[in-house]
């Protein structure tokens, strides 16, 4: 398999290990001004080199293109340490894809930062797409541990990531979304004052208590070494739905800019002018703002309509190719510009194609997505 380019590098490498393909890409930002692989992409690539016995990575000398042969999937117990540039979540999100099919269960120690506005928190993954595992049959034993929160920008978080091995996956068939029933949440804050905490749960209720009288959002405050390095706050928000159905939406603090040396110098100088000016830099946010963006987001999620939240649609797409040999189908809101690529991608890997119908009744751009599954197997726990 030839692709060409560095959007979707995670999804294409989950794709490369689970078809059992080489995989080449090429043209990684070769007309930057930086040009290659970022420190990040290139932590994934050794990730990926940890979980798997006989893989073999070669990257080119610029870094702007790298062939990767994928081994088989051991599992096992195993400590990354992640770049600050993205969070955890960056990382575990193919990791929890790719999980089940290993030789032995995973016990995966990520360490860097848990949530920034980029990737998914660690939160999101922990409510939202673990339990979306359940409906494919991957349930017995699955765990995520947030053993200690890392802001940005100096980090410090650490998770643990627990997955069982399975044989196959279930066939889906979640054709129906059903009405929202309850709404969680989790407000954490880390060497801020707790109240932080508190005003983002009683600024998100101020909106969401108008839909629904069903809501708890939990309290989530570290202390001391638990709490990392840098002091930041963030709200995730889960609404699920009368026939199983998640959506999701989070918001976290910018973080504080480091000042850097030329800052102070112009500070000093400005102050010789008479102009006191700040460096610029990103605006703090409150923690009301933070709370009233994520329950806006939850609301905009809850009317695109679906049964799979629009960050996990990829993960479904991929099970449900993986699946027994039967027809599984899903209802979905609007395909973003990540899935509809990887259904491109499913078919160069597979080559199996989705029937895509407009759905009847629902939400307006909503979807109904039907594929026959390849009845995947699980060969690296055959060979243990």
């Amino acid at each position: 398999m030839q692709w060409n380019g560095h959007e979707h590098f995670r999804t294409r490498l989950v794709l490369s290990f689970m078809s059992g393909k080489a995989v080449k890409i090429t043209g990684i930002r070769s007309m930057d001004k930086d040009p290659g692989l970022r420190d990040y992409e290139v932590s994934f690539l050794r990730l990926l080199e940890k979980i798997s016995n006989g893989s073999h990575i070669e990257i080119s000398h610029t870094g702007t293109a790298i062939l990767v042969k994928p081994g088989i999937l051991s599992g096992g117990p195993i400590t990354h340490d992640c770049p600050l540039s993205r969070s955890i979540g960056y990382f575990l999100e193919p990791i929890v894809a790719l999980a089940p099919f290993s030789k032995r269960p995973l016990m995966l120690t990520l360490k860097g930062v848990t949530t920034d506005e980029k990737d998914l928190g660690v939160d999101l993954i922990r409510i939202g797409l673990l339990p979306l595992l359940t409906a494919f049959g991957v349930e017995d034993g699955v765990e995520l541990k947030i053993k200690k929160r890392g802001a940005l920008p100096g980090g410090g978080g650490e998770v643990q990531f627990i997955a069982p091995v399975v044989k196959t996956l279930k066939t889906i068939n979640f054709v129906n979304s059903g009405r929202v029933k309850r709404i969680r949440g989790v407000a954490h804050a880390v060497r801020v004052s707790p109240q932080f905490s508190n005003r983002m749960i009683d600024a998100s209720r101020s909106i969401l208590n108008r839909f629904i009288p069903d809501i708890y959002i939990h309290s989530d405050v570290y202390k001391g070494e638990d709490s990392g390095k840098s002091p930041g706050y963030a709200l995730s928000l889960l609404a699920e739905t009368t026939e199983g159905a998640l959506f999701y939406s989070e918001a976290v603090s910018v973080p504080r800019r480091e000042p850097r040396p030329e800052d102070e110098r112009r500070k000093k100088k400005d102050r010789i002018f008479g102009e006191d000016k700040e460096p610029d830099g990103p605006i703090p946010v409150t923690p009301e703002d933070v709370a009233l963006r994520a329950a806006r987001e939850l609301l905009l999620e809850v009317q695109r309509g679906g049964c799979v939240d629009r960050k996990h649609q990829w993960i479904v797409l991929l099970y449900m190719v993986l699946g027994s040999e039967d027809v599984g189908k899903v209802r979905m809101g609007p395909l973003t510009v990540r899935s509809i690529q990887f259904l491109r991608d499913l078919k160069e890997a597979f080559g199996t194609s989705f029937k895509i119908v407009p759905a009847v009744g629902g939400a307006d751009g909503e979807l109904l997505l039907s594929c026959y599954g390849t009845g995947y197997t699980n060969v690296n726990r055959a060979v243990a």
